[in-house]
């Protein structure tokens, strides 16, 4: 049986309009397995295609998007778990999948650019043409879109994907991780040989900076596995386009270096299983066994026979060591099946701890709360 969740729906009809219609969304979350003592809910629906999220602390939800070019900002007025206003900040945008909050201001990334929406919490309704700050990434729309986020430094981080599947390419600019000031100086790559990364945080404990990679495509369904990575310092090099998995030559380019020369990931994720937003956990919620675990959303696979991912993923840690790393939520892929009803994108954690999951194939955000044994 399907549970009828009535939400709000994303009517938009113009740049800061507020939507307050609530229309009946059939998702079945009833599927989704969970440890014991845990539930999930639909936070809001009708978010289309809701991918990286960023959290303010007054508790706006901003959300970017890959295919329609807009940013929306989601409110809980009445603190019920559940969104009652919606808004699109901006439309038309080129795949404004990445969005981050800093004092006041909301960052949005493009393909080739960032901009801000300055002050934005007091003009939702009305806000504007962002402020350009950045505008020389590259232009290839091949791994163009961007996940980005401050570190524990202050500055804004910014990857830059591959613009193919495998290549090689001398500007140091591609296949990176780069990093600019608030105000959109002091550009710098920081990491390198990532071919696409859609997801970084920094280690509550370290500030290390840990993010997923996505493996190459046509070297069959089992390799290569796809990356869960750990920088401890700038200007490491994690392989791409010569090695892959850490262990696994590129047939191609594999000949120009040897994997031993590069940093192998901390775990292999699984063949093309798609790993996107992370979030290490750091909340009272969950029980004590959560603690600064790392949660990771798979997206799933595009083109492998047997489609493989679609779930949440846990990775527990000793120190920078992956001792486990099993599904936590599943369940948008049903077992046996070959359709999904559903693809996780980005992990944000609430105040009271439980934890936000997009998904930009059902047009939905989920929370994930515990309510014990």
């Amino acid at each position: 049986m399907r549970v009828i969740i009535l939400l709000l729906s994303m009517v938009m009809l113009g740049v800061g309009e507020k939507s307050t219609t609530a229309p009946a969304v059939d998702l079945p979350i009833e599927d989704i397995k969970l440890p014991p003592g845990f539930k999930i809910e639909v936070y809001a629906s009708g978010v289309r295609n809701a991918r990286s999220m960023a959290l303010s602390p007054s508790g706006t939800l901003y959300v970017g998007t890959r295919r329609y070019g807009r940013v929306y900002a989601l409110k809980d007025t009445d603190g019920d778990f559940k969104v009652d206003e919606q808004y699109t900040l901006a439309k038309n945008l080129k795949m404004p999948n990445g969005v981050a909050f800093r004092d006041g201001d909301l960052y949005v990334a493009e393909v080739s650019r960032i901009s801000k929406f300055e002050d934005i919490e007091s003009k939702l309704d009305d806000p504007g043409d962002p402020k350009v700050i950045y505008d020389k990434y590259p232009t290839e729309t091949h791994h163009g879109w961007k996940f980005i986020d401050f570190g524990p430094d202050g500055k804004l981080y910014v990857p830059v994907g591959a613009p193919c599947n495998i290549c090689e390419k001398e500007d140091p600019v591609y296949a990176s991780i780069t990093r600019i000031n608030p105000d959109g100086t002091g550009f710098e790559v920081v990491q390198h040989g990532v071919r696409n990364t859609v997801g970084f945080t920094w280690h509550p404990e370290t500030q290390d900076l840990w993010f997923t990679d996505n493996g190459r495509d046509w070297l069959g369904d089992e390799i290569p596995h796809c990356e869960l990575n750990h920088a401890p310092k700038d200007g490491m090099h994690f392989g791409f386009p010569y090695c892959h998995q850490g262990d696994l030559s590129d047939p191609k380019f594999g000949d120009k270096s040897p994997c031993s020369e590069y940093t192998a990931p901390v775990q292999k994720m699984g063949p093309h299983v798609a790993p996107l937003g992370l979030e290490f956990y750091t909340g009272d919620m969950f029980p004590e066994e959560y603690r600064n675990q790392l949660f990771v959303a798979q997206h799933g696979s595009w083109n492998r026979a047997k489609k493989i991912g679609y779930r949440l993923m846990l990775v527990k840690l000793d120190g920078n060591k992956a001792v486990s790393y099993e599904p936590f939520a599943e369940g948008w892929l049903p077992e046996g099946s070959q359709s999904e009803w559903g693809r996780p994108v980005d992990v944000e954690m609430m105040p009271d701890g439980s934890l936000l999951l997009s998904d930009d194939s059902a047009d939905a955000i989920y929370r994930i709360s515990y309510e014990g044994q």
